[in-house]
């Protein structure tokens, strides 16, 4: 299994479990529930395969199917849906942020496998990042993440300046991935409980 393959594992099921999170808090039904899950987590993945003129995982693999509703019915089982206050919990917290910084990587590796300069890393990184929690924002009628939390779209940012860093001095490995994974984990949870901001215009 490649580095690509995990991350996207891994970012399908961290934004699904937002996905449900986020559709219960907004008291929608099992299929909007279920539909709300399956934008988060195969939103982003989605648009950055159509852009890297590939197919869509999605199209060619029952494994993301399997990957969201897996996680829909366990977070039903473990009653997940029963969390109040949802955005300041962190297992909302927790769980975006790994798809968010998974998801940013994969992004950032496709773009490198199919030969795009930096700046189509670093958009493929921030796309695959923000897709998937956009069409989910959208679909509860709520401003997308990205445009209210600073340290969103940064991350991705971050992220794929590391990656085309290590790809420029080859050292992409799974210990280097790991490491950007990790840095990037943290830079984004401190980010969110410190409350970082970017300056803004006055």
């Amino acid at each position: 299994m490649t580095a690509l393959e995990v991350t996207d594992i891994i970012g399908i099921i961290s934004f699904a479990l937002s996905g449900f999170l986020i559709a219960v808090h907004h008291k929608l039904d099992i299929l909007g529930i279920i539909i709300t899950a399956f934008l988060t987590a195969l939103g982003g993945g989605i648009i950055r395969d159509v852009l890297a003129n590939k197919s869509p995982f999605i199209f060619t693999n029952y494994l993301p199917v399997s990957l969201v509703l897996g996680t829909v019915i366990i977070a039903i089982i473990f009653k997940l849906h029963k969390i109040t206050d949802l955005e300041s919990k962190t297992t909302f917290v927790v769980s975006d942020t790994v798809g968010l910084v998974s998801f940013s990587i994969s992004g950032s590796l496709l773009a490198i496998d199919v030969g795009f300069n930096f700046i189509g890393i670093l958009l493929l990184a921030i796309i695959t990042a923000i897709g998937g929690g956009t069409l989910r924002d959208i679909m509860v009628n709520r401003v997308p993440a990205f445009l209210t939390s600073d340290f969103y779209a940064s991350t991705a940012i971050v992220i794929a300046c590391m990656i085309s860093f290590l790809d420029y001095i080859g050292m992409i490995n799974f210990l280097s991935l790991l490491s950007t994974f990790t840095f990037a984990f943290f830079l984004r949870l401190t980010a969110h409980f410190q409350k970082w901001k970017l300056p803004k215009l006055s």
